[in-house]
């Protein structure tokens, strides 16, 4: 597997993968050199820029995460939730034909190994406060700001 990073407004981007495709984007706190960008992750790495640029919504990256068939279901439905748009956890549950799963898709949601691709900062809370999100709320928070087609205003 190769490796690459990318300084964001938001934390330090770590990109693993190989030809097969992309399989975990995470965000580090730490500042990391950036170093040489393998081949394999050069794409990834220029889809990610032109997002914090502003100048991408959607990406076109060959994806290979590891998780099980449930998990990738989930990251499946996440795939498909619109730039600057969100639903809830209970609105994904019953799109996925299972009201009652609301705690299993948010732990799915929450091992999400595909940091922003699989836009799993795009699931709130019902009453749409934001909740539980492993790059922390505030990541969170600039995200959602991010992609809103209101720029002028926050929306949390």
């Amino acid at each position: 597997m190769e490796v690459a990073y990318l300084q964001t407004p938001i934390g330090t981007s770590k990109f693993v993968g190989d030809n097969n495709g992309l399989s975990e984007v995470s965000v580090l706190s730490e500042k990391i050199p950036i170093g040489t960008i393998p081949e394999a992750l050069k794409d990834a790495v220029y889809q990610f820029s032109e997002y914090f640029d502003g100048k991408r919504k959607v990406f076109d990256l060959k994806l290979n995460p590891s998780g099980t068939d449930f998990q990738k279901k989930v990251w499946a439905k996440l795939l498909e939730i619109p730039f600057g748009k969100t639903v809830s956890y209970m609105e994904l549950s019953k799109q996925l034909g299972d009201p009652k799963a609301i705690r299993a898709v948010a732990a799915a949601n929450g091992k999400n190994p595909l940091w922003i691709i699989v836009p799993c900062h795009r699931v709130i809370g019902s009453d749409g406060s934001l909740t539980g999100y492993a790059g922390g709320l505030h990541r969170k928070k600039w995200l959602l700001e991010h992609e809103s087609p209101s720029q002028q205003q926050s929306l949390f």
